[in-house]
């Protein structure tokens, strides 16, 4: 199956982990993602801040290009895309905005209603059942124990996101039982890590992710599994951080729930872009490769 893609600025550099495990996993599925042509920044974080219409221009030049493709459904692995890119869609359907955001463009908006922005996690839900899933893994997650991490963007304004119950999403946990995996009760699942605070409020955000990081910590997970490239950021990269303000140690990996699913599905680790996590996965790795001895046994 194809689908418009929409990567993301971050895709191409910062989560580039997060953009090779996408592919290679769809890839694994037979879900084709074909990349918006000349597809341009969203306006991450800051735009809709300083001009709502303008960060919706942005917003709406990627949806034209896929309505002018004859796309139906645009998929996007990062939270803060899908949340611009719904958001921009749904302002448009007010006339007096539309008409200012066509102002802004080369050329007003084709289609009168844009096309469908969904994540890939619901994509892949969408097509693939538990058993259409559970028939790809070559590595079982049996006997690992996982924390599903959303943060505190992928499920709200759920009448804007539209991904479940906004406080208890279970997405991801679906997915990944499906590999075979322990998934287990993270009651902090959707709470902020900070976001893209990390460097105008570093002590914040340290605080934040530290809270995330003791819990996970204190529920003997074997690893965080995220879909954000900032929490990813935050809770890995800046792990010794919230360490320090916390009082604690933490040495918890923290991995993209697509690296998850391709370690499952047999994908080799530097397909799935593990080398850029800053805590090492290896124990982790070292655990599935072990279940599935015992499994051949």
């Amino acid at each position: 199956m194809k689908f418009a893609y929409y990567p993301g600025c971050s895709a191409k550099g910062s989560s580039a982990d997060y953009e090779k495990s996408t592919q290679a996993v769809c890839a694994t599925l037979g879900l084709y993602l074909e990349e918006l042509p000349g597809w341009n920044c969203c306006g991450s974080t800051p735009a809709h801040a300083v001009d709502a219409e303008l960060s919706a221009a942005l917003c709406v030049r990627n949806l034209d290009i896929a309505a002018r493709e004859q796309v139906e459904t645009v998929l996007t692995p990062c939270p803060s895309c899908l949340s611009n890119l719904r958001h921009a869609a749904r302002r448009m359907e007010n006339p007096r905005f539309r008409a200012r955001v066509d102002e802004l463009l080369d050329s007003p908006a084709a289609a009168a209603r844009l096309p469908e922005v969904t994540s890939v996690m619901q994509g892949l839900a969408r097509v693939y059942d538990a058993s259409a899933i559970a028939a790809q893994v070559k590595k079982s997650l049996k006997g690992v124990r996982l924390a599903a991490y959303y943060g505190c963007l992928m499920s709200r304004p759920p009448e804007i996101m539209n991904f479940g119950d906004p406080e208890n999403p279970t997405l991801m946990e679906s997915l990944l039982s499906a590999c075979g995996a322990e998934m287990v009760d993270f009651p902090l699942k959707t709470a902020c890590c900070g976001a893209s605070f990390g460097i105008p409020e570093r002590a914040m955000t340290a605080r934040n992710s530290g809270r995330i990081l003791e819990l996970a910590t204190q529920l003997g997970v074997d690893a965080v599994v995220v879909a954000c490239p900032l929490c990813q950021m935050n809770l890995d990269l800046r792990q010794k951080q919230a360490a320090k303000e916390a009082d604690a140690f933490f040495r918890m990996p923290v991995l993209y729930f697509t690296q998850v699913m391709g370690l499952a599905f047999g994908i080799a680790p530097e397909h799935l872009g593990l080398e850029k996590l800053r805590v090492s996965a290896d124990e982790l790795l070292r655990k599935i490769d072990a279940q599935a001895g015992e499994g051949d046994r």
